[in-house]
C-alpha cells in the first residue's frame, strides 16, 4: 500500500494532529509493513494561492496552454500525480476558527484540476478521479463539536471537507476528530485524545487488513498467470 500522509498544522511539536497522524502511520505500518509513505507538510511547502494566471491556465485547454501557463501549473501537476499514485491518503489539521487551516485549502485548490482529479463523463456528470481510495481525515478541535453539544453547529470543517473530496470521488471519507481539547479541562483532553487513538488504531486494523487481503489477491493472480504461461510454452 502506499500512504500519502500530509499534515497541516501550524504548530510543530505541540501539535495533537501531528501526533495523532504520527500515531496512525505508526499502527498502520504495525500491520503492513510493506507500508510506502510519501509525505507532505503543506505548513512549510505550501502550495501557492490561487491567483489569475493559475484560474485562466487551469481551465485552458491543454493543447492551448502556453509556456507560461505550463510552468504556472507544474507545482499543482506535481502534486495531483502525487494523490493519483497513492492507494490511500490521511490527512491531518486542525480546525482553525472552525474551518481548515489555509495551507490545507491550497493543496484542496492545488488538486482539483478539470481534466485531472475530476473529468466530465459522457453523460455530462462530474467523475472524481480518487475513487477507489481510502481515505482518513484526523482533526483536533479546540471546541466540543460533536452531536447535542452547544457548538455542534458551527462545525464547517467536516462539510468542507466532505464537499470538496466527494467532488474528486471519494464517497465515503474516515473522521477521527479530537475533541475537545483547547478549551476543556485537563482530563477531558486526555479523554478525548485517547478516544481518538482508539478510533485511529481500528481504522488502521482495517485499512491493513484490507492491504493484505489485496496483496494476497494479486500474488494469486500472478500465480495462476504463471501457470497459465507455463502450460502454453509446453
Amino acid at each position: 500500500m502506499k500512504l500519502m500522509h500530509v499534515d497541516a498544522s501550524a504548530k510543530r511539536e505541540r501539535s495533537n494532529s501531528r501526533a495523532l497522524s504520527r500515531f496512525f502511520v505508526e499502527r498502520l505500518r504495525a500491520g503492513h509493513p510493506d507500508l510506502e509513505v510519501d509525505y507532505l507538510d503543506v505548513s512549510v511547502d505550501t502550495p501557492q494561492h490561487v491567483d489569475e494566471a493559475f484560474a485562466i491556465a487551469t481551465y485552458a485547454a491543454p493543447h492551448e496552454r502556453t509556456p507560461a501557463m505550463k510552468a504556472r501549473l507544474a507545482a499543482s501537476d506535481a502534486l495531483c500525480q502525487r494523490v493519483l499514485a497513492a492507494d490511500a491518503l490521511v490527512f491531518a489539521m486542525p480546525m482553525y476558527n472552525w474551518s481548515m487551516p489555509s495551507a490545507f485549502k491550497t493543496f484542496v485548490d492545488a488538486i482539483s484540476r478539470a481534466g485531472v482529479t475530476y473529468k466530465h463523463g459522457d453523460d455530462g456528470r462530474i467523475v472524481g478521479q480518487l475513487a477507489g481510495k481510502k481515505v482518513l481525515f484526523i482533526t483536533s478541535r479546540g471546541a466540543d463539536l460533536r452531536p447535542g453539544s452547544p457548538y455542534a453547529s458551527m462545525d464547517a470543517l467536516t462539510p468542507a471537507l466532505k464537499a470538496a473530496f466527494e467532488f474528486l470521488g471519494v464517497a465515503a471519507p474516515a473522521f477521527v476528530d479530537a475533541q475537545p481539547l483547547q478549551f476543556a479541562n485537563q482530563e477531558a483532553r486526555a479523554e478525548a485524545l485517547e478516544r481518538a487513538r482508539d478510533e485511529l488504531s481500528a481504522v488502521a486494523v482495517t485499512w491493513a487488513n484490507s492491504a493484505k487481503a489485496a496483496s494476497h489477491a494479486n500474488n494469486a493472480d500472478a500465480a495462476q498467470h504463471e501457470d497459465a504461461d507455463s502450460e502454453m510454452t509446453q
